[in-house]
């Protein structure tokens, strides 16, 4: 029986670079040879035995770019050879959500790598009618980045970003960064982003963005003095802290906009007085629809060179199981982790 090499999680804290059975296409899914597989905060909270769905022994990984190794006829011109990313969510079909024409918010929704095998390996399954061809002149680093790119496709839109608004974005991990590139490529007037990461400040300010470092500048006051003292049209909160979740209302102006962008694992203090008060607006964001994946696959190639950026490491599938450990690791400046998984 062919073997074919993978990423398994088998337990909290514990991944392990083996073999598996080899995948046989069955009707109405392809074969897709993974060329890179990227890491999201999801997969860690999975290996790190968090995750409430996710249950070993399982092959990680959502966000990924590969080529078609075998297909079936297919009625969207789909062939051995293309390149291709995947919309990785799996909707019920039954439910309210999936009734009423909003399927990504499933009130059973699963994933790729979370609920059924996904891309940590060499080869995945994957159903051929959430797959999406990518544009040549987009590289396999940044179109492993697309499926990050639909989470902020859906915020933007969430967020009723409008031309010339100005903005905060906290929190500068991979999520908080596209934000505020997609911000500057949709006419943001201003764009002020926040962390803790000496490393991460200094990557955003490359980007052009006033980046500050909360343990040397009060972002209040950074955003008064742009301000005039009235707040930014929206707040993206992409760091899902409490501190920065509780100091939203104070960045945000009068009627301004919330946008919960970051995923908060727990329940977290709110400025409730503060949020009724301004009359403010909140709006949450979770995943994206089929389009926005869509619409990102297309708007990848736009802001190639600044999503290109933000891959500071490509490990080898063989050596997977420490790429988490460099990310957990205070010392390694990571900002976006892909998994070569043609090196094995």
């Amino acid at each position: 029986m062919i073997k074919i090499k993978a990423l398994v999680y088998l337990g909290p804290n514990n991944v392990k670079y083996q073999e598996i059975t080899d995948l046989k296409t069955k009707p109405g899914h392809a074969k897709i040879k993974i060329k890179y597989c990227g890491i999201c905060g999801g997969d860690r909270g999975i290996v790190a035995g968090t995750h409430p769905r996710a249950k070993a022994p399982l092959v990680v990984g959502h966000e990924f770019v590969g080529v078609i190794e075998e297909i079936s006829d297919n009625d969207k011109n789909l062939k051995v050879g293309d390149r291709v990313v995947a919309y990785p969510l799996i909707s019920c079909g039954n439910c309210l959500s999936c009734r009423t024409g909003i399927p990504h918010v499933c009130k059973t929704l699963k994933l790729l790598g979370i609920d059924v095998d996904g891309a940590m390996a060499e080869y995945a399954l994957v159903d051929e009618s959430v797959l999406f061809k990518v544009d040549d002149n987009v590289s396999n680093e940044v179109a492993a980045l697309i499926e990050p790119l639909a989470v902020i496709v859906r915020a933007i839109h969430q967020s009723q970003f409008k031309l010339l608004d100005s903005t905060v974005v906290m929190g500068a991990g991979p999520i908080g960064i596209i934000t505020a590139i997609v911000l500057k490529h949709s006419g943001a007037s201003r764009i002020v982003i926040s962390d803790l990461d000496n490393s991460r400040i200094e990557l955003c300010r490359e980007f052009g963005f006033r980046a500050v470092n909360i343990k040397e500048e009060s972002l209040k006051d950074v955003v008064d003095e742009m301000t005039n003292n009235e707040g930014v049209d929206i707040v993206f909160e992409a760091s899902g802290t409490e501190p920065a979740t509780f100091q939203s209302t104070e960045l945000a102006k009068i009627g301004g906009m919330i946008c919960m962008t970051g995923i908060h694992k727990a329940p977290h203090i709110f400025n409730l007085p503060q949020f009724s008060f301004k009359e403010q607006k909140m709006v949450a964001t979770r995943v994206y629809t089929k389009h926005e994946f869509e619409q990102a696959v297309n708007f990848a190639k736009e802001i190639h060179d600044e999503l290109e950026k933000l891959v500071s490491h490509i490990i080898p599938l063989k050596e997977g199981h420490k790429a988490f450990d460099y990310i957990n690791d205070p010392n390694v400046n990571t900002v976006k982790v892909l998994l070569d998984c043609t090196d094995i």
